[in-house]
């Protein structure tokens, strides 16, 4: 009687489960929001979703496995999204595309989390060859598809169009909608709408919407996101990092053979419930500025400590050996060619020149720094001082900002439009129509400090990089110039209109182009 008791006890228990769970799968609603829209999902179409709803339900442990997969990457693809400025209620569609299996192969050869082909991944700077796949990378492959993405929507401004053409392409997209909903807000969902952005709201309705989920033993994991550069192997890697060479492979499999090229920065990414912070790709946040900073009387800085040069710098010239604005960087042994500097380096001569912001052949300079991965939108100070002999690309890689952010950010556009004194913004957009405000650069006895930052009396051994502070004519053909933190021979060069050969010679300075803080440099007035 007990046994008996007891058997209709479980199958009770199970039926009360198993109802619990019919329940609890996510109802597809007849209002919704995606990205920026309104959907109104009629009748037929909301059966049609919930289907695809139920059926990704059906087995509540491959839901599941699913569901963990994509928590776990789900940070990488929200940050990639979120700096790409695209809806992050497009994540989902990683889901449809490949479940979040990194190797994932379409019938009409797509590969990888995001299912690119080969060229419409290079379209999106995703490097594909025989070293590497990044198609099979969530951090590339992600932004890759934030880039792609918000191209579409640039054409289509409708982002239901815009996740389509993902599947069908920009042509097939405007062959099929043409214009009828660009700039629509409202978009009505019924049964002739596009069946790929139908299994889409399933997959949002599934994985977004549902109030359970079943109990997981991977919910303390997490996944630990490292910037390395080659060459290495992932054997060396696992050592460094204390997890197992098989993981790292499994993980990381748009590596060849478990070898990393030369150049970078790669993403390597692993599992672990180690609580210790790794270095991740994330770009660090500007500390918080004060509303009300600097309004009534703002005050600027001439960021005599930029760039910034961290690492092993007796070795800058070779790549993976310093930062530069906490950016991986190179210094110029010698003056050469793109072409010839960037195999030197280990990367693509276009990528690199996109880097740095250089015209097609524009030479590298002996003693300059280079980047060795992408600038950034924004500086880590507020504004800077614009010095005499400055160009607009050399105050961009002064400070790591990528050209066109730096353009953009002050409306100026040529180099003859700049003027020594001209405060130029780093952070923030100039309002349209306002002016640059321009400073008096020529008292150095005066303390200057960046908008919004705590002021710092300057060391006298070290005063505030001006035109006035470190030269001080000699004679009337020549000129002293004390070298401040961060300078080059080449920056130096420019700013007097000399060539770096001339400062070598008649500084007597070495084939290594070393100069120190401090150090007085004779210059002779072209």
């Amino acid at each position: 009687m007990k046994l008996i008791s007891r058997i209709i006890f479980t199958k009770i228990l199970f039926i009360c489960l198993f109802s619990s769970l019919f329940a609890q799968i996510p109802q597809v609603p007849a209002e919704m929001e995606f990205a920026d829209l309104i959907l109104r999902i009629n009748p037929q179409a909301r059966r049609e979703i919930q289907l695809d709803v139920d059926a990704l339900h059906r087995s509540p442990k491959h839901f599941q496995v699913k569901m963990d997969r994509f928590n776990l990457y789900r940070p990488i693809i929200e940050r990639e999204f979120r700096a790409a400025g695209v809806p992050e209620d497009l994540k989902y569609l990683v889901i449809q595309e490949s479940g979040l299996i990194a190797d994932a192969v379409s019938t009409s050869n797509a590969v990888g989390f995001w299912q690119f082909k080969q060229g419409t991944a290079e379209e999106v700077s995703i490097r594909v060859d025989r070293q590497v796949d990044e198609r099979k990378n969530i951090v590339n492959s992600s932004r890759g598809a934030a880039l792609y993405l918000r191209g579409h929507n640039r054409t289509f401004d409708n982002w239901m169009v815009s996740l389509i053409a993902y599947q069908m392409g920009a042509g097939g997209a405007k062959a099929y909608f043409g214009d009828r909903y660009r700039g629509k807000r409202i978009v009505d969902v019924d049964r002739n709408s596009h069946w790929y952005f139908k299994k889409f709201l399933a997959h949002k309705v599934a994985f977004g919407e549902q109030v359970f989920q079943l109990t997981s033993n991977t919910n303390s994991l997490r996944l630990a996101e490292v910037k390395v550069n080659g060459p290495t192997s992932l054997d060396a890697l696992a050592k460094k990092y204390k997890v197992s060479e098989e993981h790292l492979k499994e993980m990381n499999k748009w590596t060849s053979n478990g070898k990393i090229p030369a150049g970078g920065p790669y993403y390597l990414v692993f599992v672990t419930d180690d609580q210790v912070e790794f270095e991740t790709g994330i770009e660090p946040k500007n500390p918080e500025k004060s509303s009300n900073a600097g309004k009534s009387s703002p005050k600027y800085s001439t960021a005599n400590s930029y760039p910034r040069i961290a690492g092993n710098t007796t070795k800058a010239s070779q790549p993976d050996q310093i930062t530069v604005n906490n950016l991986d960087g190179v210094q110029a042994a010698y003056t050469t060619t793109q072409d010839t500097f960037a195999e030197k380096i280990g990367i693509k001569e276009k990528r690199f020149r996109r880097w740095n912001d250089l015209e097609p052949g524009e030479r590298v300079e002996a003693g300059e720094y280079y980047y060795t991965e992408k600038k950034k939108a924004k500086a880590e100070v507020a504004t800077h001082i614009v010095q005499p002999g400055e160009t607009l690309w050399s105050i961009s890689q002064k400070y790591g900002i990528k050209l066109s952010s730096l353009k953009a950010k002050n409306r100026i556009r040529r180099d003859q439009d700049l003027k020594a004194g001209m405060v130029l913004n780093l952070q923030e957009h100039r309002k349209r129509g306002e002016d640059i405000p321009v400073v008096q650069i020529s008292n150095p006895s005066k303390t200057v400090i960046a908008k919004n930052e705590q002021p710092v009396t300057q060391p006298k051994s070290n005063p505030v990089t001006s035109a006035s502070s470190n030269q001080k004519a000699t004679n009337s053909a020549s000129l002293t110039h004390t070298v401040s933190p961060g300078e080059t021979l080449y920056a130096i060069s420019k700013k007097y209109g000399v060539t770096v050969d001339q400062l070598k010679s008649w500084n007597r300075i070495g084939s290594q182009n070393i100069i120190s803080v401090g150090q007085k440099l004779t210059i002779f007035k072209p």
